[in-house]
């Protein structure tokens, strides 16, 4: 098979690798393609502690495809079935995962691209949030995360304040039902505008999307009094200042919404297929990029640089 291997920092080829072969209780995946995470960036842009190369296919984790074969014991799925899975070497035209890690598509979603962790990854947040109708949520942060969440939050009869330093994402959050979009600009001047369309109560849900330390201290600020404050971003690059008395004083549920139970991952993505097939959640514009599997290197740039209209990156295998 062919695989994309990261060789070194910000250097990504495409080279011939050895097929695996599926042991028992696993399942071999002909992919059709792998969403790219901003969780890679660090390997992509090179930190001391990496190991170069890393892994043929490696750290792609948000695959999907067909079922190529079978390892003994597995039941419930076969030959030719169309599935999403959670692996981590998806970055290649063939992966390993294990059976109960295997998420079938339905017939509905065939041609339809579903990178499995990311969404069941966001539909988990949104479950921890507890978001209630009528109650004003606000997101920090609009990528691909934020987007879905704020698809979410709508569906869920919340009034979504959207907060994202791009006018661009504030494009895709109000297309997605956020009733209001607020540049990430300045400190005092967003609190001033999210006071404001709150009524001075503030938010009873906020989340913070950006794994950045200045949202992080902006989105506690936006919390109404034992409001609950979820953390979604990736924090990455050490340690972080909050104003714990503010947490404090108001009361705060503060929620760590990362997920380490791999079940809970599972459980998130069979949630995410059952709310595509229903229309609920729908990915599709977030795509904005699609490149075939030996560009993984453009494809990490992009989700590193980020630029106007870029919201995620497929590879496509």
């Amino acid at each position: 098979m062919q695989a994309c291997v990261i060789t070194a920092p910000q250097v990504a080829q495409l080279q011939d690798a050895a097929r695996p072969e599926p042991g028992p209780g696993q399942v071999l995946l002909r992919l059709e393609g792998s969403g790219v995470c901003a969780s890679s960036i660090p390997v992509w842009e090179g930190r001391e502690w990496f190991r170069y190369p890393q892994d043929a296919g490696g750290p792609g984790h948000e695959g999907w495809g067909r079922v190529a074969a079978l390892g003994d014991g597995v039941t419930g799925l076969a030959v030719g079935d169309r599935v999403a899975a959670l692996t981590y070497r998806a970055h290649a035209e063939y992966d390993l995962a294990d059976a109960k890690a295997v998420v079938r598509l339905p017939a509905s979603l065939d041609g339809k691209a579903v990178p499995g962790e990311p969404l069941g990854c966001a539909v988990n947040i949104f479950q921890r949030s507890e978001i209630r109708a009528g109650q004003a949520v606000a997101i920090v942060g609009i990528g691909f995360l934020g987007a879905l969440l704020t698809q979410l939050a709508t569906h869920a009869g919340a009034r979504v304040i959207a907060v994202s330093r791009r006018a661009d994402s504030l494009g895709f959050a109000r297309r997605f039902g956020a009733q209001h979009a607020v540049v990430m600009d300045d400190h005092h001047r967003v609190l001033e505008q999210v006071k404001q369309l709150t009524g001075e109560r503030w938010c009873e849900r906020v989340i913070e999307c950006t794994g950045l330390e200045w949202p992080l201290q902006l989105a506690s600020e936006m919390c109404a009094v034992r409001g609950r404050l979820v953390i979604a971003g990736y924090h990455q690059d050490g340690m972080r200042q909050v104003n714990v008395q503010l947490w404090n004083w108001r009361g705060l549920d503060v929620i760590n919404a990362h997920e380490r139970d791999p079940q809970a991952y599972i459980d998130g993505m069979h949630e995410a297929v059952r709310l595509m097939e229903e229309g609920v959640l729908d990915p599709e514009p977030l795509y904005t990029h699609r490149l075939p599997l030996d560009k993984l290197g453009d494809a990490l740039e992009l989700t590193r640089t980020r630029p106007q209209g870029f919201m995620k990156a497929l590879v496509l295998a």
